[in-house]
């Protein structure tokens, strides 16, 4: 890959991300000096996908070790960072888990600002490496349809963006992709817009323009139409949470097309960092708590006019009331396989349970 990030820390020790609601438009890089300034980022999707949620908010601890020591607060300042940090978004387990690692952190050190600085800062780099091994793991399915093509474009569709952006390096649905296209196999991407935030449009694109990875843009419904017609090789999304039976949450309309996937005999794969896994809940359509978010989400496009000026345009009478699900779920069943840190897995408890053992039930 190159040495772009999604996130880095400047000299003074503060923290940088993209603001990525001006992709793919502008680039606007916002410094994040207080957990205040971390938490607007993650609740307002500045930062967005489960890894860089994870890495932000584990920057924003630091930050807030940082604030209570320069301003001489009482440690309950602390204890509210990570409060208000967990509330931030509800369905990313890799928050939780960025969290529950810094906790660990703090509660072993007497050292709490070099603690938290360097906890951090070693999650963004186990994240990178992670996403390094999900694309060693998955080019092999790639590379066998290639050859079974011989030769001929792979056409991979994708839902939402589960790319670098999303993470630090790498990305996860994109890791694999961009070590085929390393490799020198043909790879063609259908992206799907990705309403009602255009995370595929507006990031998915962006980066696969940048990487000069061959795609195309598609409306979400578009999907099951190309698979009839012969024209998806194989899906490939990521994930919010997983269950450990195998059920997938992703961003809404994951779903349909895992269900297209399944009638046409297209192979559904799921990227998942092993930080995605949450072990503690089996029925993911019972227990995966779902985001409802701002209902002008939906309501509102933001898009680039002739004019050149970047702007929010209603698409529906003004008086219309919209429903914003952020995520659902995909039964276990309709996953072909699950492409992990560790290698290829069934997408059940039983296959799951042999790459993570350490997640067993005592």
């Amino acid at each position: 890959m190159s040495n772009f990030r999604t996130i880095w820390t400047t000299e003074d020790q503060y923290v940088e991300v993209i603001d990525q609601t001006k992709l793919p438009h502008e680039l606007v890089v916002v410094k994040l000096e207080t957990y205040d300034d971390a938490e607007e980022a993650i609740k307002e999707m500045i930062v967005r996908g489960a890894p860089l949620i994870g890495a932000t908010a584990a920057f924003g601890i630091y930050l807030a070790v940082r604030e209570m020591i320069e301003e001489e607060l009482e440690p309950s300042f602390l204890d509210k960072a990570f409060s208000d940090l967990r509330a931030s978004r509800p369905t990313a387990v890799n928050l939780f888990w960025a969290l529950d690692r810094m906790r660990e952190a703090l509660d072993n050190t007497d050292d709490f600002l070099k603690t938290s600085w360097e906890t951090a800062k070693q999650i963004v780099e186990d994240d990178v490496e992670t996403c390094r091994m999900i694309g060693v793991h998955g080019l092999p399915l790639i590379e066998e349809i290639s050859k079974r093509k011989n030769g001929e474009k792979v056409n991979i569709l994708t839902h939402c963006n589960a790319g670098m952006l999303g993470c630090v390096e790498w990305g996860t649905v994109t890791s694999p992709i961009y070590q085929a296209v390393q490799k020198g196999i043909s790879v063609h991407v259908w992206v799907d817009e990705t309403r009602p935030r255009n995370q595929g449009s507006n990031l998915t694109c962006y980066e696969l323009t940048k990487h000069e990875v061959d795609h195309t843009l598609i409306v979400d419904n578009t999907g099951g139409h190309l698979m009839q017609h012969g024209m998806v090789d194989m899906v490939i999304v990521g994930t919010d949470r997983t269950t450990r039976q195998g059920d997938v949450a992703n961003k809404i309309g994951t779903y349909l097309k895992a269900l297209a996937a399944k009638d046409n005999q297209i192979p559904f794969y799921v990227a998942l960092p092993s930080t995605t896994l949450d072990m503690s809940i089996r029925d993911g359509l019972k227990e995966i708590p779902i985001e409802e978010r701002n209902q002008d989400e939906v309501r509102y496009v933001i898009g680039k006019s002739a004019a050149g000026k970047i702007e929010s345009v209603l698409i529906c009478p003004e008086t219309t009331k919209a429903a914003n699900y952020g995520f659902d779920v995909t039964p276990a069943r309709l996953v072909t396989k699950i492409i992990t840190d560790r290698g290829v897995c069934e997408a059940n408890e039983e296959g799951i349970a042999k790459l993570f053992p350490e997640f067993e039930e005592k």
